[in-house]
């Protein structure tokens, strides 16, 4: 790591955001500023007490003007001079070599990443900088592996999606519930809930549009997971059971659907890896979420079908991506969530784990231990994620000496499990706590 951090020791910047103006990029580049600001009042060691950061995008207009809105929204007269402006498209290999070359990590906040991921991805590898991005795309992300994972250990350099909401909480949530088991925690399955205020819950089109581009491409996944040969991950421990896509839960008194987003693909890859690599127990794992009463559930289902229907056509997908908001009952908008829709917004990530008590066998007899885990935080999307993919940059820089010995590209558990990750979220509010622990 002390070698790595040589390399790029003589860089002009220690993080760029790319994609700083877009919607969730200028949320980053707020919760960038107050990692920069609390660098500077001394908290943590983050790069000699300075962060220098840049903000990268087409236009410098539209870069000034979020970077004057992070200032005014921090109780800041104005942005520092000392924050950079690069100007930079992803349709220009040469400016995204020139954002690699200059900075030790860069912050990919341009999506849908499976048509605007990789080249970012290629110009870091390429140019020796770090990244990290927010996807939620299994098929980016796992593609990403199977095409850069070589060329990135060679370089030292650490490639880590999914970084956001997707899927730091179920991620490092299922490592914080080993850590706390007393034992061998075999299997977790989690629960998320979403609470809205009176003002409902928004979201970006942009997350919208990656659902449906994702969605109407499975089969290629399949495909890309053949290629890439993932070697099986033993089952350890009595096997989880798969629950059916829609089921009661008797604990939240709440009906619940199996979770479509990217947690269950991106925790497989971290236990494989901490498997293989480290040679710690897999664990089994299923991701769901609450949708609520009958009532809910029905709404659901006819939107789910209406929108399984058009996802499998061009006309249909047309459709979807230029009425967002029609075909979401008004959750999925072109601008985004209001400040009133995402302060009244919060989630809450429950993790039930099951395991074998110290001494016990866990390829023998039942699980004997239980023990129930939270993670909570604000609204998911735009106050969570960015609070996520700015801390997983400040372990990154900070906690250098913990990540994996090699550079690859690596989910966040596998990269962050012996980092203080967990600790820097709780610090910013999105919090990891033990609800019950096991009587054996």
């Amino acid at each position: 790591a002390a070698g790595g951090r040589t390399k790029t020791a003589g860089r002009l910047y220690d993080i760029v955001v790319f994609g700083a103006s877009g919607f969730t990029g200028q949320f980053v580049v707020e919760e960038v500023a107050r990692a920069a600001a609390a660098a500077a009042a001394g908290e943590g060691q983050l790069c000699g007490g300075r962060l220098r950061w840049a903000v990268a995008g087409r236009s410098r207009e539209k870069l000034r003007a979020v970077l004057e809105r992070a200032a005014e929204r921090l109780g800041k007269a104005a942005p520092g001079e000392e924050v950079g402006v690069l100007l930079c498209d992803v349709g220009d290999a040469g400016s995204l070599a020139a954002m690699a070359r200059q900075t030790r990590l860069v912050l990919n906040c341009v999506g849908p990443y499976r048509f605007f991921g990789e080249p970012v991805v290629e110009a870091c590898v390429e140019n020796g900088a770090s990244c990290i991005d927010i996807s939620g795309e299994p098929q980016f992300l796992e593609g990403m592996y199977l095409k850069y994972n070589e060329k990135a250990a060679e370089k030292g350099v650490y490639v880590i999606g999914s970084c956001g909401f997707d899927s730091i909480p179920a991620d490092m949530g299922v490592l914080y519930t080993r850590d706390k088991l007393k034992g061998t925690l075999t299997a977790v399955e989690s629960f998320l809930s979403v609470k809205s205020g009176p003002e409902g819950v928004g979201v970006h089109d942009g997350t919208w549009k990656s659902a449906v581009y994702g969605l109407s491409d499975e089969d290629n996944l399949k495909k890309l997971r053949k290629q890439i040969g993932y070697a099986p991950v033993p089952v350890v421990g009595a096997k989880l059971k798969r629950r059916g896509f829609l089921f009661y839960s008797q604990e939240f008194k709440e009906y619940c659907i199996t979770f479509l987003g990217s947690d269950g693909s991106v925790v497989k890859r971290t236990q494989r890896y901490l498997h293989t690599e480290l040679q710690e127990t897999p664990v089994q794992y299923g991701a769901y979420v609450t949708v609520g009463g009958l009532g809910s559930v029905i709404k659901l289902m006819f939107m789910g079908m209406l929108f399984l229907l058009l996802v499998k056509f061009n006309f249909g997908r047309k459709l979807l991506t230029k009425y967002p908001e029609f075909f979401s009952a008004g959750r999925f908008t072109k601008e985004g969530p209001t400040q009133k829709q995402m302060d009244g917004t919060s989630f809450t990530m429950t993790f039930f784990g099951e395991g074998y008590s110290e001494g016990q066998d866990p390829q023998n007899g039942k699980p004997n231990v239980k023990i129930c885990t939270e993670v909570k935080g604000p609204e998911p999307g735009y106050i969570a994620t960015p609070i996520a993919m700015v801390q997983a940059a400040v372990s990154l820089l900070e906690d250098a000496a913990s990540l994996p010995k090699q550079g690859g590209v690596y989910s966040p558990g596998a990269a962050f499990s012996k980092t203080k990750l967990i600790d820097r979220l709780n610090k910013r509010g999105v919090e990891f706590s033990v609800i019950s622990k096991p009587e054996v």
